[in-house]
């Protein structure tokens, strides 16, 4: 048993028995619908299939990240049992959890002198952000020490893939991602962009792509480019989505036909409520390990 840690944000949009399993730690974030507050606890308080019908009957969604205060609440009980931590967060490239976790942690550094609490950035989001803690819960079970872990990250984050494509352009024009104009034309002609997070953490269109099928394709395609190794790649690859299974199960096919040295059949997870409150039902994301993600 280790004397540590792992802990991450509730946005690594993995199954709570999954984190339970793993021992992996996790903070939740908060959203609001119509004004009620909600905690991001992995569809506990909210199913996501009554959270994504409710946004497209027009219920209106607003997120915020987990302060300085719920930190505090959150990791001192870990170093009162005298156990170190490693939070790692969502990228901060989305959001500012990463700088209240890093307040956080040097207050309670002066009350816990003794204790190390490291604070990393992800540089990640949704099942990307699960499947970089998945592979340090592996290396911590083969017996790695909270610094080696640390070291990891900083050096590995960038290797993390992640591949968006929306069918639905509604929740990107009201978060201001898309023009009106530009969202108004795309939904009208079919159009899904196909988007991934830079080497900043941060969402980025790059292509605009007619019709469902043809983006399907696409996607699956990036992957053949980046995954190491290639087609040849023997990792593990996450998907998530929000309210449309079908489409990242037709990815995941793609996938599983492209890539038979997989470690395991692709994983599908829901988007959760913080990352769903901003992409609407309608998106499918693909996460695999690769080249480094570039700007």
């Amino acid at each position: 048993m280790s004397d540590f840690i792992l802990s991450c944000c509730s946005t690594v949009d993995l199954t709570k028995e999954h984190l339970e399993r793993r021992r992996i730690h996790y903070a939740c974030m908060h959203y609001s619908m119509d004004g009620k507050e909600y905690l991001d606890d992995l569809g506990a308080s909210m199913p996501f299939d009554q959270f994504y019908k409710a946004m497209q009957e027009g219920a209106d969604t607003r997120t915020s990240q987990i302060n300085v205060e719920e930190f505090l609440k959150y990791f001192r009980p870990f170093l009162e049992q005298g156990l170190d931590i490693l939070h790692v967060t969502l990228s901060s490239g989305i959001s500012g959890t990463y700088n209240s976790a890093c307040i956080a942690r040097d207050m309670l550094s002066e009350e816990f002198p003794e204790r190390q609490i490291l604070v990393a950035d992800s540089l990640a989001a949704s099942s990307g952000y699960g499947l970089l803690m998945e592979m340090l819960a592996d290396m911590r079970d083969a017996g790695a020490s909270l610094l080696v872990l640390y070291d990891w990250i900083q050096a590995n984050r960038l290797t993390i893939h992640h591949w968006f494509f929306s069918s639905d352009l509604t929740f990107f024009i009201k978060g201001g991602r898309i023009s009106k104009t530009s969202g108004f034309i795309g939904n009208m002609l079919n159009i899904c962009p196909l988007m991934n997070v830079n080497d900043e953490g941060k969402l980025i269109p790059r292509t605009n792509i007619r019709g469902k099928r043809t983006v399907i394709k696409k996607i699956a395609e990036k992957m053949k480019e980046h995954a190491v190794k290639g087609t040849s790649y023997s990792g593990k690859c996450y998907m998530s989505h929000s309210a449309c299974y079908e489409d990242a199960r037709a990815v995941a096919d793609l996938v599983e036909a492209a890539f038979p040295n997989l470690s395991e059949p692709v994983q599908i997870y829901s988007i959760g409520t913080t990352i769903g409150s901003h992409t609407g039902p309608g998106t499918v994301a693909l996460f695999f390990v690769g080249d480094e993600r570039t700007r």
